[in-house]
This record gives structure tokens, sequence and C-alpha cells, in this order.
């Protein structure tokens, strides 16, 4: 690193130093994020997560440092784009998306951001008395109406989709439809642990959402192992219960005389003989 000036070589061993001593290295969008939020955050998650930003070139020459002792780190360079930072911690890579996820906050779009899911103006009524609005609204694909002497909307319309370009004509719409999509807080961009790159889809999903899909498949094993007769700790008892239940069907069935069964087969007995009596 002889192109690289001191202050830049303290900068990377820091950085590789702290990858080698953390158990998951992430990395954060910065982008659209004000500095007083960014100093609030480092100070709410301090006591579980360092956040150090640094030039992508720098980072990338940290990576290639620390690779020998943090195998496959290097591949996490795809997910520097835009400002960004890196994130240190010991909590597993879905407690950090989650934690940081909490962290955010709702804000107005401006001009010339990014979409960061679709955006819909949702059906229903305005503060907006009949006039220009309607107009503007309409540019949009929006269908108006007017109910109780305001402006309403008729149906949902989809004004942008993930990854478009927010123009300011759009901007101003939402703002004043008190729409605010944008979000303040550090995105998760991915995270590495153990070798394992983590990508931003992966950690974006709801915990309660693997939980959910955990209990669904389960329920579907346990049913697939009480069907083709499966016997373990959690399926015996249904096993049992099942098995008794055949065993005494097929025993009234064929008239098969057990002590258990005496008056189950004598009142099966009683109800053909009436049936047959009535027909006599």
């Amino acid at each position: 690193m002889a192109h690289v000036s001191e202050k830049k070589k303290d900068i990377v061993s820091k950085i590789s130093e702290k990858i080698e001593k953390s158990k998951v290295v992430g990395i954060v969008d910065l982008d659209n994020l004000p500095a007083p939020q960014l100093q609030q955050m480092r100070k709410n998650l301090k006591n579980s997560v360092e956040i150090f930003a640094a030039k992508k070139r720098l980072i990338k020459i940290a990576f290639e440092k620390a690779k020998s002792k943090k195998p496959g780190i290097e591949a996490l360079e795809s997910n520097l784009t835009g400002m960004n930072a890196l994130i240190f911690t010991n909590d597993n890579p879905f407690k950090l998306a989650n934690t940081l996820r909490k962290g955010r906050t709702s804000a107005p779009a401006k001009p010339g951001q990014v979409a960061p899911s679709d955006i819909t103006v949702k059906a229903g009524a305005t503060p907006f008395a009949p006039g220009p609005i309607i107009g503007e609204l309409g540019s949009f694909g929006i269908k108006t109406g007017v109910e109780g002497g305001k402006v309403a909307v008729k149906e949902d319309k989809v004004v942008a989709k993930e990854g478009e370009v927010i123009s300011a004509k759009l901007a101003g719409l939402l703002t004043r439809l008190g729409i605010t999509p944008m979000e303040i807080g550090l995105t998760i961009l991915g995270a590495y642990e153990d070798a394992i790159i983590f990508d931003k889809k992966l950690l974006g999903v709801d915990p309660q959402v693997y939980i959910d899909n955990l209990l669904l498949e389960a329920k579907k094993a346990h049913a697939l192992a009480l069907e083709i007769g499966y016997a373990s700790k959690d399926t015996i008892s249904a096993l049992l219960s099942k098995a008794q239940k055949g065993a005494v069907s097929i025993s009234l069935s064929a008239g098969i005389f057990v002590p258990d069964l005496i008056e189950m087969l004598l009142a099966k007995a009683s109800a053909s003989a009436q049936v047959l009596a009535a027909k006599v």
C-alpha cells in the first residue's frame, strides 16, 4: 500500500482489526440520512453495534487485508453502493437487521430520490376542495370524484414503482396528500458471518414470517408422519389413538367378541334387530 497515505493506512488497519474481532460485519446505506440522525443512531446502538464510515476504496483494501482470517469477506464488496458505512456487531445478521429496521422513521419524498417500494395513493377522502388538484391527481392517472364538497380518490393507484426516480411534481403532490413513503435510518445492504454473505432481500424479511413458515412446515411434517405411520415422540400418541380406533372399527364390523366391546356389539345387534323387526 505504498500509494496510500499514512492516515489512510491507519484507517485500513482499524477496519481490518474490527473485521477480525467482530462476529458479524455489515454494510449500511447512508444515502439521505442526515448527520444528526446518524449521530443519534450511533448513540442508541453503541452498546451492541459500532458504525464506521469510510471511503469505498479503503473498505475494499481492508477486506483484502482481512480475508485471510475472515474467508469470503471480500464478497461483501458487491454491496458497496452510494454512501456506505461498515457496521460491526456480535449479534446475528437477522437480529441486526431487525434492530436497524425498528430504528427507521418515515419521511416525505424529495425530488430525485428513488422509491424504496411501490408508492400508492390510497382510495379515500382528501382535504382538498374541487379545483386544480383534480387535474394534478389526474396527471398521475388517479381517478377522483367529489364527495361532501371535497375531492376523493376513487381507487388505489400506484404512482411510482420501486426503483423509479421521484419527480419534483410527484414529491410535491405526495407531501400535500400527507404520504411519507421514504424512511430515514440505516438500511442494511448485506452482512457477513462465518464465511456466509446475507443479502439485503434475505435480511429484509420480518422474523415473524420465518416463525410462521417454520410452524406451517412443522404442521405439514406432522401430518405426513401420521399419514405414513412414522412413529416418534411427537406422533406416537396420535398413532396409537388412530390404531385403537381402527381396531375397534374392524372388531365391530367383523363381530369379534372382545370384552371391552361387548356393550357396543350388543348395541349394534339391538339396532340391527329393530331395523329387521320394522321391515317384518
